[in-house]
């Protein structure tokens, strides 16, 4: 059992700015391709309904989307790293330091743009591979560094 004095830390508050980004395109992009379709197909009145429900839709997304945001943390302990994650089911992986095989950063375009990062650590058993979304880059880097020594030091007592 995780002590509740543990030191649990979460992603960058942009992490919710960029889902919500996401979440508001897509369903931008559903309200007018189905509006102008079931307008073109059913008139505008149906039109209008499935613009309606995709934005509604898209409404209650954000709300589970931002929700996801707010359960993933991770806490760097002496012998391991915990992350948790999950809104119905929670997950928390104990990834010891002395398994892990390599640490990377990866930030896509859009992710970039928001000053953000995702920091995955491999380890031997493909299952166990965790990752942290949405840092912020110069905290990635840090992570991305520490864990990396911390692997190698735990992995030359083996």
């Amino acid at each position: 059992m995780v002590a509740s004095d543990t030191a649990w830390k979460h992603p960058s508050p942009r992490l919710r700015s960029l889902r919500r980004a996401q979440v508001a395109v897509l369903a931008l992009i559903v309200a007018v391709v189905g509006g102008l379709l079931a307008g073109f197909a059913f008139g505008p009145g149906p039109g209008a309904g499935v613009a309606v429900a995709a934005v509604l839709a898209g409404a209650l997304a954000d709300r589970f989307v931002q929700r996801r945001v707010r359960a993933w943390a991770y806490c760097e302990r002496a012998e391991d790293l915990l992350v948790r994650r999950g809104v119905l089911i929670t997950r928390l992986s104990v990834v010891p330091y002395g398994r892990m095989q390599f640490v990377d950063v990866v930030a896509g375009p859009i992710a970039r743009s928001f000053g953000l990062a995702t920091v995955r650590m491999h380890t031997a058993a493909a299952a166990s591979d965790a990752r942290i979304p949405g840092l912020e880059q110069a905290e990635a880097d840090r992570l991305r560094d520490q864990l990396s020594a911390l692997g190698e030091a735990k992995a030359a007592g083996l």
